[in-house]
């Protein structure tokens, strides 16, 4: 497996403390980005492995391009990976109640703060020798429902960009694939925590976000071009 630098967004979530802490122990360099300074701060200790926290808007194009200067800043020549993790979940009784405020929460952090990261990163992911761009997405998006529109359009919207980051991978060395953009699919995500505070439930379905930070490993492990594009499914 080729080492190297990796952006973990979203990373004071349960995932984002899972996937960091998996990259870490496998050697990978790892940053974690939030929009909190404290708990993402918070998030990187639980990581551990020399995980290094950074405080970011990612709705912001401009504060996203001086995130990419404080890690030149921090010694970073390139990013050799991205792993997104910002998300959020929006449900209504039906098409009639989905609301305009519930749909720009879900544009802001299911698809603007992809475009901002995968553009201004995406350069540096074409010319790493084993660049990696994943989101985690929704069985949803493949299957609508009037309860989830919005929700299920926005995740199907970041698919499509994933989908566009691909092309441009594939376009960039179609001789000898070195990167590639992939979508994890999952119906929902679980952790620890949750199963403490029900017992009682089962989760059925659910992925846990350590099979999820394993799947993040295993994409530098495997060759870009047998993933570029895929939608790999985790949901059981």
């Amino acid at each position: 497996m080729k080492l190297g630098t990796v952006l973990v967004t979203g990373g004071s979530s349960a995932s984002g403390i899972a996937v960091a802490h998996a990259l870490g122990a496998a050697g990978h360099r790892v940053f974690t980005v939030g929009s909190d300074d404290v708990r993402i701060k918070a998030a990187a200790l639980e990581a551990g492995h020399g995980v290094t926290p950074l405080t970011c808007d990612l709705a912001s194009l401009d504060a996203v391009r001086e995130l990419a200067e404080a890690l030149q800043d921090l010694g970073v020549e390139r990013v050799d990976g991205v792993i997104h993790l910002v998300g959020g979940w929006r449900g209504a009784a039906g098409i009639e109640e989905q609301s305009d405020d519930d749909w720009e929460a879900l544009e802001e952090s299911a698809i603007r703060t992809l475009r901002n990261v995968s553009r201004v990163f995406y350069r540096q992911l074409e010319e790493s020798s084993n660049g990696r761009l994943a989101i985690v997405s929704s069985t949803t998006a493949s299957t609508p429902t009037a309860e989830t529109a919005n929700y299920a359009a926005a995740k199907a919207a970041a698919e499509a960009w994933v989908l566009a980051v691909a092309d441009g991978f594939r376009r960039a060395d179609p001789g000898r694939q070195r990167s590639a953009a992939v979508i994890f699919v999952v119906k929902s995500l679980v952790y620890a925590a949750m199963r403490r505070e029900h017992p009682e439930r089962r989760f059925p379905g659910y992925t846990d976000v350590e099979e999820l930070a394993a799947a993040a490993v295993d994409l530098f492990e495997k060759p870009a071009e047998t993933i570029n594009g895929q939608r790999i499914t985790l949901a059981k």
